[in-house]
């Protein structure tokens, strides 16, 4: 029997079976990422049994097992196709700091400790400046009130009234004609 008029047919001439259902997956183009990225992880995942499995066959290798070696060959060349083709629907970008610590055989979770503390002294900083103003605001508002308490007081009564108009177009935009309340989007 040919192996290419097996290919032809949806199955390998060595017993691998050409993976026609990853051909009707590309048919129907998913544009979940969250689904794309499970692909990839699935296909990963393939690829490292493949591996093993192909390990075990040439570690104990001999003239009979020539078959399964070229079947697990195979079997592994189209996986890796497979997991190219599946990777170009995934934009992931990891950062060259990553890469450096693996590199320097650090752990990669290392950078995200780091980039954690690094936005909470970041907010800390930010809170602190937001606590300075208002801080200001409340004082400047009190000796504003001494010198010119009639001014502080119409100032008040308009950002009252300011803020309660915010507020009011605020629940109408969120709410619907049938009474319902819109829900943002998660993007």
């Amino acid at each position: 029997m040919d192996t290419s008029q097996n290919a032809t047919d949806g199955s390998g001439g060595n017993g691998v079976l050409v993976p026609q259902a990853n051909d009707t997956a590309g048919a129907t183009t998913v544009d979940d990422p969250k689904q794309n990225l499970n692909e990839v992880i699935n296909s990963i995942q393939k690829t490292l049994g493949l591996i093993h499995q192909l390990y075990l066959t040439v570690s104990s290798f001999n003239d009979a097992s020539q078959l399964p070696l070229l079947q697990r060959l195979n079997a592994l060349v189209i996986e890796l196709d497979n997991m190219a083709k599946l990777s170009e629907k995934c934009n992931i970008q990891v950062p060259m700091e990553v890469f450096n610590l693996i590199d320097d055989g650090k752990n990669p979770d290392e950078f995200t400790r780091d980039v954690i503390n690094s936005c909470i002294a970041k907010n800390q900083i930010t809170k602190g400046k937001t606590d300075t103003f208002k801080s200001l605001r409340k004082h400047l508002l009190e000796e504003l009130e001494q010198t010119f308490p009639d001014e502080v007081e119409s100032y008040r009564e308009i950002r009252a009234a300011s803020a309660a108009e915010t507020k009011r177009l605020a629940q109408a935009q969120s709410i619907l004609q049938n009474g319902d309340v819109k829900v943002k989007p998660e993007p």
